[in-house]
């Protein structure tokens, strides 16, 4: 591996503002709902990735994949949806060894009641802060940034 490539001044620019930007969206979203809903930012979207499938059902291997969450976290954050009644493990029904996360109307509840706070709060610290040619910027390059972790050999990128 020979000398890398350094970030130019623009290159570090951007990167700086992904950190601190994510960074700070992330705890005010984090923060708000805690003390809203009582839930953490994984949970919400777990609730909102369950709520969104058909039947309020999806393999929890799926559900780890869909929130880019390791096997372990999704494990932890579920059973404590769990615990409050808002998740429901279950079999599945075309693997015996396959375990799905359920809905429970509780949780569809609990979305329910959470979504409208936490929309306003996205669009007042993000969406509607951006034009609308940054917003499709910021969707296109994530995007594009996602593909490519998702598709490339983790040994390949350090080449």
């Amino acid at each position: 591996m020979g000398e890398p490539k350094w970030l130019n001044a623009e290159e570090m620019r951007a990167w700086q503002a992904l950190l601190s930007g994510w960074a700070l969206l992330d705890r005010q979203i984090e923060q708000h709902l805690k003390e809203d809903a009582g839930l953490s930012h994984a949970q919400y979207e777990i609730l909102v990735r369950l709520a969104a499938a058909p039947h309020g059902k999806i393999r929890m291997t799926e559900l780890a994949d869909s929130l880019v969450n390791s096997k372990s976290g999704l494990t932890y954050q579920v059973d404590r949806l769990e615990k409050a009644g808002l998740v429901r493990r279950e079999s599945c029904d075309t693997d015996v060894r396959g375990i799905t996360a359920t809905l429970t109307k509780a949780g569809r509840h609990k979305l329910d009641d959470a979504a409208p706070a936490h929309v306003t709060l996205v669009r007042e610290l993000l969406i509607d802060v951006l034009t609308p040619t940054q917003l499709s910027a910021l969707a296109d390059g994530l995007s594009a940034v996602a593909h490519r972790i998702q598709t490339t050999d983790p040994r390949q990128r350090r080449r």
